[in-house]
């Protein structure tokens, strides 16, 4: 029986091969919001890789909407053709790929994560012709300025940015789109009562702070083919006292699919630096039960992601109904064949059959000069993963 991991999945007019997808992870490499060759070798060696979907960093829809000052951007027609470029080589190795269309708000403007990702100072801000912007004048932490409230005429734009932004998506190509509703960027701190204390239409009870988001996903849905897959992403809980919680995950799941949205990709916190470190504690799988609430609440597809370290561990994901896509990121640049040796985890592509025929074929021919000395090394490891993992059930069941 093929494992579930790697059976196709069909999403409107798009049926993936397999259930593996790569999360976006801003790169900090681009150049006034154009890919780079960076980008070209970083998200084309997933496709070698043999990722089902491969997801674009965080696209800024305006220039202010970059987490960082070298994210990519659709907000000019100029920046299609260098994201076309990525586009085209992924589909040339048979591959699928997404664009990420976000927009920061009061988190915009960090330091490269190499740098310690700070805030940078309104004056580095102010140079560079930025502006913060959130539903009110509260800002994501002590390190970071108070943003600018939208006024109406601010958030009928941004939502025009999304919907330029995402026929500029098109234009150059991609499978698919996800919006990112989370992680206490623009749309997501609408949608907590911690950062939104606005007292018109887009404040308020819960359903004026979902308008933002269902309006936003409503455009999207519009300006994006029907033949085509719409995600998007939303951070299940705030994980603080009184913010956005998970029966507030699911409703608000359940108003985007009635929109046309196909996937919810479900992670957690990030409305500040607390509550990204205490949403949830961290572990093997620590967000599946979030993805499985919302799939089953709101009777979506959802997209599973954080510590998924492994083939069996993402397969029994999918086997339990927890999620219908196993999204990965830090895993995938430790080993960007990640796809590919899960499979052989799981009793697959043993001949390397399914690797791109530029390396298929030097792999089969190693195989073969080393003869039963690799299979006799994989069973080994194998048996000692086994061993290992009794003897820590073994020892959990002690305790």
């Amino acid at each position: 029986m093929v494992p579930l991991l790697f059976s196709p999945l069909r999403l409107r007019g798009l049926t993936l091969p397999n259930r593996v997808v790569i999360s976006p992870m801003c790169q900090h490499a681009a150049e006034e919001g154009c890919a780079t060759d960076w980008h070209l070798v970083h998200l084309g060696k997933f496709a070698l890789g043999g990722a089902g979907l491969i997801l674009t960093e965080s696209t800024a829809v305006s220039p202010e909407g970059r987490i960082g000052i070298a994210d990519l951007g659709l907000w000019a027609d100029h920046q299609v053709e260098p994201l076309h470029r990525v586009v085209r080589f992924v589909h040339e190795q048979g591959g699928a790929i997404g664009v990420q269309l976000a927009h920061a708000g009061r988190k915009a403007g960090s330091a490269p994560l190499w740098e310690g990702g700070h805030a940078l100072g309104e004056a580095e801000l102010a140079a560079r012709g930025w502006r913060r912007l959130g539903p009110s004048a509260i800002a994501a932490g002590p390190a970071w300025s108070r943003p600018e409230a939208l006024d109406m005429a601010g958030i009928a734009r941004v939502t025009g940015d999304f919907a330029a932004a995402t026929r500029r998506a098109e234009a150059a190509g991609f499978d698919v789109l996800e919006l990112h509703f989370g992680h206490g960027y623009l749309v997501a701190s609408f949608l907590s009562p911690l950062s939104n204390r606005r007292e018109d239409a887009y404040g308020g009870d819960r359903e004026g702070r979902m308008r933002l988001a269902l309006e936003i996903a409503a455009r999207v849905r519009e300006a994006w083919p029907a033949a085509k897959p719409l995600f998007c992403r939303l951070s299940a809980v705030d994980g603080a006292e009184g913010g956005w919680g998970l029966e507030d995950s699911v409703l608000l799941a359940r108003r985007l699919k009635a929109l046309g949205v196909d996937v919810i990709d479900v992670s957690s916190g990030g409305l500040t630096e607390e509550t990204r470190r205490l949403a949830v504690p961290r572990g093997p799988g620590f967000q599946c039960g979030f993805a499985e609430a919302i799939r089953q609440g709101a009777s979506v597809p959802t997209q599973a992601v954080g510590m998924i370290l492994d083939g069996p561990q993402a397969e029994a994901v999918l086997r339990d109904g927890q999620a219908d896509l196993i999204a990965i990121a830090r895993e995938a640049l430790r080993d960007p064949y990640w796809p590919r040796h899960a499979a052989e985890q799981l009793g697959l592509e043993e001949d390397y059959a399914g690797w791109p025929e530029r390396h298929g074929v030097w792999l089969a021919k190693r195989e073969q000069s080393m003869g039963g000395v690799l299979r006799q090394r994989r069973a080994e490891l194998a048996r000692a993963m086994a061993d290992t993992t009794e003897a820590a059930t073994m020892g959990g069941e002690q305790e």
